[in-house]
C-alpha cells in the first residue's frame, strides 16, 4: 500500500472554519484527519499539498516514519501552521492503517485503558448564576454532563482597578456554585488576557475557595519560569498547553513546575504521534492530559481514540456544533464519549457529498484596546 494522493477541504463547524484532509492510498483506502484553525486559515492547502510530494509513495502504515519525514525534513521546528498540517497528515495515517486492519485507531495504540471518555462541556461566557444553571441543566438532562467551563470575566478588564475585576469575578462565582449543584464540576478559563503573573495569581486565589476544577491559561505561554512561580502561589489546579505545539515545550513547561494539568490540541502538535509523547512527558511528572477541544466532530474523534489509551488522561473539552459533513458524530451518553468498538479507523463517517463545494467561512480574533491606545492581550 503506498500513498498517492492528498486532498483538502476547506469547511466550517459551527461559525468556526475548519480545514479537513483526506490522504488516498493505491488500494483504494483513504484516511481522514482534521487541521486546528490558528489561522491564516487558507495557508493550510498549499502548505499540504507541499507536504504530499514529501510523502507520496510513503507505505501510510508506517506512521511514526512519515511523520518523521515531514518533521525532520523542515530546517527549522514547525510552528502552528506546520504542526497544525502535519496533524492532519498523522491521523489520516493512523486512519488508514486501523481500517485496513479493521480496528478502531485505539486498538493500535495498546487498546483501550477506559471503557468511555469523560468530557465536559465549555460554555466560553461568564453569564449570570441563573442562566448557567439553565444552560447546563439543559445539557445535564439530555447528555447528562455535570462539568463545564466558564469564562471569569464579568465585564471589562481594561479601564478600571484590577481588584475590582478580581472581586466581581470572585462573587459571580460564588454565586454560580451556590446556585448549582453541588455535584457539578467548573472549570475557569482566562483565556491568557492577563500579562502580570500577580494578576493571574489574585485572581486563581479570589476563584480557589470556590474549588474550580481547575484554572486555565491565565497569562501567555512563552516564559517558563513565570508559569512555576505562578504554580507555586495558586491555591487551585493550573491548567495551560493550547498555545504550544511540541513536545519539547511541554517538557519545559513541566521542569520549570509550571501546570497540574497540561492541555495539548490534538490538531495542532502535530497528531496522535506528538500526543502521546507529550502524554508521556506529563505522566512522568504526575501531571493529568486534558486536551484542549473545541473543534469538529473528526477532530473530537482523534481525542476520543486519544484518551481512549492515555492512563493520564482528565477529560475531554467538547462544544456542541452542528455540521453538514458528519452525520454521526460522537455525542455524551451520561457525560460520556462512547468508544464504538465496533466501527474501523476513528468510528465516524465523512459525508463527501456534502464537501463538493467549499464551505469556508472567515473569523477573526478581537483584540482588545486599552483606555490609552495600546493593546492588550486576546
Amino acid at each position: 500500500m503506498r500513498i498517492s494522493d492528498l486532498r483538502t477541504f476547506v469547511q466550517r463547524v459551527g461559525d468556526r472554519p475548519r480545514v479537513l484532509v483526506r490522504v488516498d492510498t493505491d488500494e483504494g483506502v483513504s484516511g481522514w484527519g482534521e487541521a486546528y484553525n490558528h489561522g491564516p486559515d487558507l495557508a493550510l492547502p498549499p502548505l499540504l499539498e507541499y507536504f504530499l510530494e514529501q510523502v507520496r509513495g510513503e507505505d501510510p502504515r508506517r506512521v511514526e516514519h512519515v511523520t518523521q519525514r515531514l518533521l525532520r525534513t523542515a530546517r527549522f521546528p514547525q510552528g502552528a501552521l506546520g504542526s497544525a498540517a502535519i496533524a492532519a497528515v498523522d491521523h489520516a495515517l493512523w486512519d488508514i492503517t486501523a481500517t485496513a486492519l479493521g480496528v478502531p485507531v485505539y486498538a493500535l495504540l495498546g487498546g483501550a485503558v477506559r471503557d468511555r471518555v469523560p468530557v465536559y462541556c465549555g460554555l466560553y461566557d461568564a453569564p449570570d448564576p441563573d442562566e448557567v444553571l439553565r444552560t447546563a441543566g439543559a445539557l445535564h438532562r439530555e447528555h447528562g454532563l455535570t462539568a463545564f467551563k466558564l469564562s471569569p470575566y464579568r465585564g471589562p478588564l481594561h479601564g478600571r482597578r484590577w481588584g475590582l475585576v478580581v472581586q466581581e469575578a470572585a462573587e459571580w462565582f460564588g454565586a454560580v456554585r451556590a446556585t448549582c449543584p453541588a455535584e457539578w464540576e467548573f472549570a475557569v478559563d482566562a483565556h491568557a488576557r492577563i500579562f502580570e503573573p500577580y494578576r493571574a495569581v489574585q485572581l486563581g486565589n479570589a476563584l480557589a475557595p470556590h474549588d474550580p476544577m481547575f484554572f486555565e491559561e491565565p497569562i501567555r505561554p512563552e516564559h517558563w519560569a513565570s508559569w512555576g512561580r505562578l504554580r507555586e502561589q495558586l491555591h487551585l489546579p493550573l491548567a495551560t498547553g493550547e498555545s504550544l505545539y511540541s513536545a519539547h515545550e511541554f517538557l519545559h513547561l513541566l521542569s520549570a513546575g509550571g501546570a497540574d494539568v497540561v492541555q495539548p490540541d490534538i490538531a495542532v502538535v502535530g497528531g496522535l504521534s506528538q500526543m502521546r509523547r507529550i502524554a508521556t512527558v506529563a505522566e512522568l511528572h504526575n501531571v493529568l492530559v486534558a486536551p484542549h477541544n473545541p473543534m469538529g466532530p473528526l477532530a473530537t474523534a482523534h481525542n476520543v481514540h486519544f484518551a481512549a489509551a492515555c492512563s493520564n488522561f482528565l477529560a475531554l473539552e467538547f462544544k456542541f456544533d452542528a455540521t453538514t459533513w458528519c452525520p454521526d458524530p460522537y455525542l455524551p451518553v451520561d457525560g460520556h464519549l462512547p468508544l464504538r468498538p465496533d466501527r474501523p479507523g476513528w468510528g465516524v463517517t465523512v459525508d463527501e457529498d456534502a464537501l463538493v463545494e467549499d464551505d469556508y467561512v472567515r473569523w477573526d480574533r478581537s483584540l482588545p484596546v486599552r483606555p490609552d491606545g495600546s493593546l492588550a492581550y486576546c
